[in-house]
């Protein structure tokens, strides 16, 4: 039974396990430096009481499937984890404690997801954790539908909850406002946010910028609300009493509310129990001092001359904890054991997707398009979605407010959604298949975020290109945790025609491409697009973006497809998979003069051009490069075979500031490209007026070639 099932035993040491807490927390800081004392401090007794008297969890496994989640959104105040993680036994030990924030230790500056073992998501931006915990609760409702959807509340191996400790900077931050709305409209009853409003940041009170009413704001979200406040303790309502039944209360009410996400307000004092700095700006972000940090340790009772210290006592109290997980596991066990027995059909899935396999045969699913017909690459991109939506049940997603723009919706399917939630056009079910994000473009990619990495589902958000400047926080940080989620982004390019310059991204490619760790695929066609997909669901290390025409554009003859018909037939779109390949070479009877290279929509300007460049008796190799990380990512062989070295003739094409190019175009390269904001227009006249055409291509060629020599 859960340790939330019982009732709260709080012993001394107990409590002086909370007071090590402190201690430690600031012993770290005060050794390196840097960092933040105050609110791992304050935090001390909340972020204990949920590891060591709440939580389900097993220390010896920390990515076991039937754990609680706990999230730190502000992660700044890392120690607030590490310090948990250090007492339950989940793998750090003093010296990590000791080596905060210094080189290659377990106790980053902030909590960095597969690098430190109990640390569930990267956080430090403001908001992403919260933001992302969102994703994690939704995870958890579509993975209990994929796998156990006819067991009574609370009876699946498939239960959790969703705990996290968000702080007034996260509740600041838009991205919060836009997760937090979606998780109310969800009615996301195993999400638990424990808000500590200690009502301190950097610049000092937050008054100075912050004075809204945050539990009524949530209340308007939809959640359930409590507030619990330790300043108004003692006989006169006004001392500082750290009352941890009364958390524990709401924490088990907030259990109890099965029909809508839970915010507790925790009124604290930051820094609590220092003498001097506690409840102000300057115990936030630094160091206590040694006089400060002497005078807290004799506060607590501690000797004020040593430091890292835990008594025998507690930390084999607090250790107690693999034990209880050990229990709870079994038991857990015990109901997954039946579960699989019943379900064999689903328990084959929840091997394969645990195992991180993909479905049997599965590249036979991926479609293929017959040339000649002009489709958007937007169009195909739903065609392989739908195409492929059997084959892949743990395939989910849907739109930030723009599914018929985007092509994001499984046809299939029903809306994930509260039943209570069925429009006219969408049918709801909770554990549906298609999101609908609102106008939250922020929050969709940290929500899908939060879906992949907390479940062995993959999820994908659309919007259009433009709008990843919205989403670029989360995007960024799914990068950095090489977490596969889906970015979906539609409308790619001025192609977009009459919306104008608002909505027509111009750096936005090489903006996203100068992220590390993600993949930026721009496909040409539509059989390029069905080979993106299949390759985005064979990568497991790292996001990708999909940038989409809005126009259409013609699918090529593929000698592979299409080896009857008339005319040349170019390459197979496999090559896609590699990011670059040679679409079509240096015409017969030609040498090879130039390379053109070419992405999305503008690979049709580079074939264009490779005729007219013939007829002048110039041979052009096209090479269609929908991705740079993934061509980047072959051997050197293999790119020199596609792009020779020796031949610095060479053009690139592409609707959009050239900044991504210049490593491959070098001095002598040239770049037809878009160096300015668009207009409002016809597409059609917008590509003439910016000179993105085949002929500008052939004039940079022949200014290439001449540079070369």
């Amino acid at each position: 039974m859960p340790q939330s099932d019982q009732t709260l035993t709080w012993t001394d040491v107990d409590r002086r396990a909370v007071d090590t807490v402190r201690v430690l927390a600031a012993d770290a800081v005060e050794k390196v430096g840097s960092g933040h004392p105050g609110t791992a401090m304050s935090l001390a007794p909340a972020a204990y009481l949920l590891f060591q008297k709440v939580m389900r969890h097993d220390p010896s496994d920390d990515r076991w499937t039937g754990r609680d989640r706990f999230i730190l959104s502000p992660g700044h105040t890392s120690l607030t984890l590490y310090i948990q993680l250090f007492l339950g036994g989940f793998g750090l030990e003093m010296k990590d404690l000791e080596e905060l924030r210094t080189w290659g230790s377990k106790t980053p500056g902030h909590p960095e997801y597969r690098h430190t073992a109990g640390v569930e998501i990267t956080t430090g931006p403001l908001g992403q954790g919260l933001s992302s915990a969102v994703g994690f609760a939704y995870a958890q409702r579509y993975t209990r539908g994929l796998f156990d959807p006819e067991s009574a509340p609370g009876q699946s191996p498939f239960d959790h909850r969703v705990y996290t400790i968000v702080s007034d900077g996260d509740l600041q931050e838009g991205v919060t406002s836009e997760a937090s709305s979606l998780a109310g409209h969800q009615e996301l009853g195993n999400l638990i946010a424990i808000y500590d409003q200690n009502q301190i940041s950097i610049e000092d009170d937050t008054d100075v910028a912050f004075t809204e009413n945050v539990a009524e704001r949530y209340k308007a979200y939809g959640w359930h609300v409590q507030t619990v406040d330790w300043t108004a303790g003692g006989p006169n309502g006004n001392e500082y009493v750290e009352d941890v039944q009364a958390l524990h209360d709401a924490i088990r009410a907030a259990e109890a509310e099965t029909s809508a996400p839970s915010l507790i307000c925790l009124r604290t004092i930051i820094g609590y129990p220092a003498p001097s700095k506690q409840n102000t700006g300057g115990i936030h972000g630094s160091k206590l001092g040694a006089v400060e940090l002497a005078a807290t340790k004799k506060v607590l009772g501690f000797d004020a001359e040593q430091s890292f210290v835990i008594e025998d006592e507690v930390l084999s109290h607090t250790r107690e904890l693999v034990e209880r997980g050990k229990a709870d596991r079994e038991e857990w066990e015990k109901g997954f054991a039946e579960w699989r027995q019943a379900h064999p059909d689903r328990a084959e899935l929840y091997d394969r997707l645990r195992d991180g396999t993909l479905p049997e045969g599965y590249a036979e699913a991926f479609p293929q398009f017959p040339a000649g017909e002009t489709v958007a690459t937007r169009a195909a991109s739903g065609k392989v979605i739908n195409a492929i939506a059997d084959t892949f049940p743990e395939l989910w997603g849907g739109s930030a407010d723009l599914a018929g723009s985007n092509n994001t919706t499984i046809e299939s399917a029903n809306s994930f959604n509260p039943s209570s939630r069925t429009t006219k056009k969408f049918s709801a079910d909770p554990y549906g298949r298609v999101l609908h994000f609102g106008i939250r473009e922020h929050a969709a990619a940290a929500i899908v975020n939060g879906i992949t990495m907390s479940s062995q589902t993959r999820a994908f958000s659309g919007t259009f290109l433009i709008f990843s400047d919205y989403q670029r926080p989360a995007v960024r940080l799914g990068a950095v945790m090489r977490v596969p989620s889906i970015y979906i982004w539609t409308h790619d390019s001025i192609g977009l025609g009459e919306d104008g310059p608002t909505h027509q991204p111009v750096e936005q490619l090489s903006s996203l491409r100068g992220i590390p760790g993600l993949n930026v695929v721009r496909p040409a066609d539509a059989n390029e697009t069905s080979v993106a997909w299949r390759t985005i669901m064979e990568t497991t290390e790292s996001p990708s973006g999909l940038a989409l025409t809005r126009q259409n554009v013609p699918t090529f003859r593929r000698e592979d497809i299409h080896p009857d018909g008339e005319g040349e037939a170019f390459a197979s779109a496999e090559g896609t998979a590699k990011g670059g390949y040679v679409l079509a070479d240096a015409p017969e009877g030609t040498s090879l003069d130039v390379v053109l290279i070419g992405t999305g929509s503008e690979v049709q300007l580079a074939v264009e051009a490779r005729e007219q460049l013939k007829e002048k008796g110039i041979g052009a190799r096209v090479v269609s490069m929908p991705c740079r990380e993934w061509f980047d990512a072959q051997d050197q062989d293999y790119r020199e075979s596609v792009i020779p070295r020796e031949l610095t003739a060479r053009v690139s094409v592409e609707a959009g500031i050239a900044m991504s190019w210049n490593d491959l175009l070098g001095s002598n390269g040239r770049a037809v490209s878009l160096e300015h904001f668009g207009a409002s227009a016809a597409y059609e006249r917008l590509y003439s007026e910016f000179g993105i055409t085949a002929e500008a291509v052939v004039e940079k060629a022949q200014e290439s070639i001449a540079a070369a020599k």
